[in-house]
């Protein structure tokens, strides 16, 4: 079969999980003919993406969110604020998509979470069946538990994830373990989609904390960690445009910008990992065994901790305090099934697939 990818360009997720899908499905005889990744004004494609993926890579402006001032969590009302102003940019670039899906030849369409695809295939229904692959749409799954708070803001997680898949055959949901199917919402649950690299990588224990922050603000409560515990090695990862490559504040602090090989080395030899929670990088984390902090930086953020909390992941934070997180390492013991279950991903996802493309027909909106 010929495959063609629409990828959310926000975070590393989405796109780490699109290189994992390609080299599953390369290996199995299919072909990605082409990936379409959304862009902002405020993230840049990452260079690794560039370098991992096979088919040809085109990009198109997509509905992003907003930091706060401080730089940590999303600002709601003025990322809504800001992309309704450009709908107009947006429905040309739901025109684009729906074009590229018609003339790439392609057999069937992955959306890895991008809004504007549910959009393209409300208007203008494209012929070729699609299916949507990510996390979150374990959040539209009638058996899932979401964090006890933050109750308007989860009603527009569902909304917008909802939004995501109008008109798909198929929402495959990455779960932290197994769960039944919601057949009523067609969802089927499978492992997370870990690339090869990980698969493979063997761990160690260092000395260092590893970590990850998705909105760079989190970085001032990492330095003011630092000057207290300036004993303690740590090597910090964030989305930092305007900072270089490798930003060494001393001898025991480095900030660095996402490199996919690096990141994952930094990984495997740390002591313990902190994060703001997105879904790849704890499910990294969990498949090498590593403690984890998790400090949400958005809604979603916070249903991904306290979903992975619940599976033994780690610990939830409200900020970088890495007292909490050597603490809580002392005895962490790791989720040896969760391993299992990741290993099981290819035959699953794939079964999937060959399920969804044999389906008639595809969902017409339906209410969450």
């Amino acid at each position: 079969m010929r495959f063609l990818f629409v990828v959310q360009g926000e975070g590393r997720g989405h796109l780490m999980q699109a290189i994992a899908v390609e080299d599953m499905l390369r290996r199995n005889g299919h072909e990605v003919v082409e990936v379409l990744v959304g862009e902002s004004s405020s993230r840049k494609l990452p260079g690794f993406f560039n370098r991992s993926i096979h088919a040809p890579v085109k990009r198109f402006v997509s509905p992003n969110f907003l930091p706060t001032a401080a730089n940590k969590r999303v600002n709601i009302f003025g990322s809504t604020a800001y992309n309704l102003l450009r709908i107009p940019i947006y429905f040309q670039s739901a025109c684009y998509i729906k074009e590229r899906i018609e003339k790439s030849g392609a057999d069937m369409v992955i959306n890895f979470y991008e809004l504007l695809t549910g959009f393209a295939y409300l208007f203008f229904a494209p012929r070729v069946p699609y299916i949507c692959v990510g996390h979150q749409y374990l959040f539209l799954h009638r058996s899932f538990e979401f964090p006890k708070k933050h109750s308007f803001e989860i009603m527009m997680l569902k909304l917008f994830t909802w939004m995501t898949s109008m008109g798909a055959c198929s929402r495959l949901a990455l779960a932290f373990c197994s769960m039944p199917d919601d057949a009523g919402r067609h969802i089927k649950v499978i492992p997370p989609l870990l690339r090869s690299d990980v698969l493979v990588t063997e761990p160690c224990e260092g000395g260092y904390i590893h970590g990850y922050m998705v909105n760079a603000g989190f970085g001032e409560s990492v330095r003011a960690w630092h000057e207290r515990h300036k004993a303690v090695p740590m090597h910090f990862f964030w989305d930092k445009s305007d900072e270089p490559p490798v930003k060494r504040v001393d001898a025991t602090l480095v900030f660095q910008q996402l490199d996919d090989v690096e990141f994952l080395r930094r990984m495997a030899g740390c002591k313990a990992f902190a994060t703001t929670a997105g879904f790849e990088s704890v499910c990294e984390a969990m498949y090498l065994g590593k403690p984890m902090m998790m400090v949400p930086a958005h809604i979603e953020q916070d249903c991904n901790a306290y979903d992975a909390a619940k599976n033994g992941a780690g610990i939830i934070a409200s900020d970088f305090d890495m007292d909490r997180l050597l603490e809580f390492a002392q005895g962490y013991v790791p989720n040896k099934e969760f391993v299992d279950w990741v290993k099981s991903c290819e035959r699953l996802f794939l079964c999937s697939i060959e399920q969804s493309s044999g389906m008639a027909s595809c969902m017409f909106p339906q209410a969450i």
